[in-house]
């Protein structure tokens, strides 16, 4: 090899090295973007059946059966949010987040209240909390701080469902010619196998969704038996948004138990908090606990198993691998992403032994 080959390859392989970097980090920018894409296509898989129906059915007219459809999903949307309004107002009265000094009364209540109960049980608490010196460091002005979040969190979220909605509108109202025009464009030699790729991720995707509908139906059910039988005020909201919680992959079941300690206790203020408010939460949070047993050991493995074709130690390894790279945001799409690149493999790379190991039940 002359020393030009040998310059001309690492050339070559500084600018390959160079161009992968660019769309790396391009991805990373428009991560954001990318999501809202994502949600978007599976929106609009979801949502296709309704518009194909009025279509059908009620003869609507392509563009106004988009519309309808779009309009009926955010009116299920905002109904769904509305849902959590009265727990929302209830919660807020109880903690009167507007004094705070109310509040830091509340909350040296409530620790005085756990001192006596641990002291009754030979635990002498008040050494250990006073050591920590947990009570200089908290600072209860930190409320206006969390107002601020929840207005980011709402702005993000509006923008991110207008988004969304745009996105899905243009992939409802013009996905035929969409498809024809993505149809011509493909490589002859590969338009088969792209097109028979594109039929299994829809086909297992659906699945996918149906299974997690199933899975968060079932918790919501089981989490309202829990809260119903301890008489938990909002019994089916708080239940709900649990449930809802439960879509991220194990951080959810735990967030779930601990907003709704926060929500059993914050409306226990004012109660007997040893006889009654701590021994109502420690039951519901053991309750929680034989729910997600259920959950991890029965409807999740058998659920997602039989809808994704995939081991249960492949969808933990995968979502665990994709909540480090791409934190929440990942371990929600990590299943969904991670079955459409193995029917992908499959169709493209079908000879290899990994890929086959993976994917022989696809």
């Amino acid at each position: 090899m002359t020393s030009k080959e040998l310059s001309n390859g690492l050339l070559r392989t500084l600018l390959i090295v160079t161009g992968i970097s660019l769309v790396l980090l391009l991805i990373y920018k428009i991560f954001t973007v990318i999501v809202y894409l994502i949600i978007a296509v599976v929106f609009s898989l979801i949502t296709n059946p309704l518009v194909q129906f009025l279509k059908n059915k009620l003869k609507f007219k392509n563009t106004l059966a988009v519309i309808t459809t779009l309009l009926l999903s955010l009116l299920f949307i905002i109904s769904f949010i509305l849902l959590f309004v009265p727990l929302i107002i209830s919660q807020g009265e109880n903690l009167s987040l507007l004094d705070i000094n109310t509040l830091e009364g509340s909350f040296n209540d409530m620790i005085n209240n756990i001192n006596i109960y641990l002291e009754s049980h030979h635990i002498n608490f008040n050494q250990v909390f006073e050591s920590s010196n947990i009570s200089s460091k908290i600072n209860f002005n930190f409320i206006p701080d969390i107002f601020n979040g929840i207005i980011n969190i709402v702005g993000n979220f509006g923008m991110g469902l207008a988004s969304v909605l745009f996105i899905s509108f243009f992939l409802l109202k013009e996905k035929d010619q969409a498809f024809r025009i993505f149809k011509f464009v493909l490589p002859r030699n590969h338009k088969t196998k792209i097109l028979t790729s594109m039929e299994k991720i829809q086909h297992l995707l659906s699945r996918y969704f149906i299974g997690l509908l199933l899975q968060l139906f079932i918790i919501l059910i089981l989490y309202l038996i829990v809260f119903l039988i301890f008489g938990i005020d909002n019994a089916f909201i708080i239940a709900l948004l649990c449930a809802v919680l439960n879509i991220i992959p194990y951080l959810g079941p735990l967030l779930g138990m601990i907003v709704a300690s926060l929500l059993i206790m914050i409306s226990g203020i004012g109660d007997d908090f040893i006889h009654i408010t701590l021994p109502n939460t420690l039951y519901v949070i053991c309750g929680m606990f034989a729910v997600q047993l259920i959950d991890n050991n029965i409807s999740q493995p058998i659920i997602f198993s039989k809808s994704t074709k995939s081991h249960p130690l492949e969808i933990f390894l995968v979502i665990i691998c994709a909540g480090i790279l791409f934190g929440i945001t990942g371990m929600i799409i990590a299943v969904p992403s991670y079955t459409a690149l193995k029917v992908i493999g499959k169709e493209f790379l079908p000879d290899n032994k990994i890929i086959k190991a993976l994917t022989k039940d696809i």
